[in-house]
């Protein structure tokens, strides 16, 4: 217990290093004073300014939805008892595109939270399709049938999403959703998006016990005297939640949620109360260091977020599928 607490401690060092380095390092660069006066000071100038309404909430934003996406992997790998499973790679962030979609076709004046309420809808939407499809057969969940399962319901969802932009003529105004970057990210969005992501996150810690007991068979759950049925169900609208929070904030974004309960998992082993907390630390700080890099490697250009999480994400992904899931138990 102390040293998973010493790792949970370092880790959140890490965590406010990397902060600080994505609010020093850019187009424009500051100095660390100027950061520190930006956080607790009500000083003003342009640099100040442009700290507090730029990239303070693009790094809020990144460390939510890089904690959102990260539990929401973890969740569904310990529920499906899959090592390949992600909110991206199942069709859940794809029902949430298409969602937004309709939204910005048949709805243009709904506000933002309305925009959110709709990703919600669609990640259940996407997250039903896929289970039903992967639970179809006897034998219930398989894993190589769930990631072709995701894989199909992700592109036929894109698919419809990409007609409506077209046939309505909305195409650029979904691709500014849907490109999974954080310009443009604003203290309302993240005031609206936040509490959702932190009471999700919350409830997933509060059930990390009877998930870690799921996570390894169905048939000791029920022995325990767990009420499987209710906490699967609580778990997935934590699942939606989470994942829709995300979508609305900062478009698709596959990946995070396979890797990082991965990489969590070497640290700190395989029971939830561990893993779920630290997945929020280590989530965060990759999505911090990705939008950084994406900032600053051809600065003044930027490369959005989602190229350079998937440039490490599917090497990674092909990795696991070939050690088929075991690569980092």
């Amino acid at each position: 217990m102390t040293s998973k607490l010493s790792l949970f401690l370092l880790a959140t060092v890490g965590l406010v290093a990397l902060f600080f380095m994505s609010m020093v390092f850019g187009a424009a660069e500051v100095t660390v004073r100027e950061v520190w006066a930006a956080l607790v000071t009500s000083a003003t100038g342009d640099q100040l300014s442009m700290l507090r309404e730029i990239r303070f909430p693009r790094a809020a934003a990144a460390i939510f939805v890089g904690a959102a996406l990260a539990v929401s992997g973890a969740i569904i790998q310990g529920l499906t008892r899959n090592p390949l499973a992600d909110p991206g790679l199942l069709g859940i962030t794809a029902g949430a595109n298409l969602a937004l979609a309709i939204t910005l076709a048949f709805i243009p004046a709904a506000n933002y939270f309305g925009l959110m309420v709709a990703c919600f809808i669609g990640a259940a939407v996407g997250t039903v399709m896929v289970l039903s499809i992967g639970a179809a057969r006897k034998g219930g969940f398989s894993p190589f049938r769930i990631v072709l399962a995701g894989a199909a319901v992700t592109a036929f969802l894109t698919a419809i999403a990409e007609g409506i932009g077209i046939f309505f003529k909305i195409s650029k105004d979904i691709s500014m959703w849907t490109a999974g970057g954080l310009i443009g990210t604003s203290w309302g969005q993240l005031q609206i998006v936040i509490p959702f992501i932190v009471v999700g996150i919350l409830i997933a810690i509060f059930l990390s016990k009877q998930l870690t007991i799921l996570s390894l068979s169905e048939e000791v759950a029920v022995g325990l005297g767990q009420h499987t049925t209710k906490i699967k169900v609580m778990l997935f609208l934590v699942i939606i939640v989470l994942a829709g929070a995300a979508v609305a904030l900062v478009g698709n974004m596959a990946f995070i949620g396979l890797m990082i309960p991965h990489i969590v998992r070497t640290v700190v082993g395989t029971d939830y109360r561990y893993v779920l907390p630290m997945s929020v630390i280590f989530g965060a700080g990759f999505m911090l260091l990705a939008d950084l890099v994406g900032r600053t490697i051809s600065a003044p250009y930027e490369t959005p977020v989602a190229a350079i999480v998937a440039i490490i994400g599917l090497p990674f992904f092909l990795f696991i599928v070939r050690k088929e899931g075991k690569a980092f138990v």
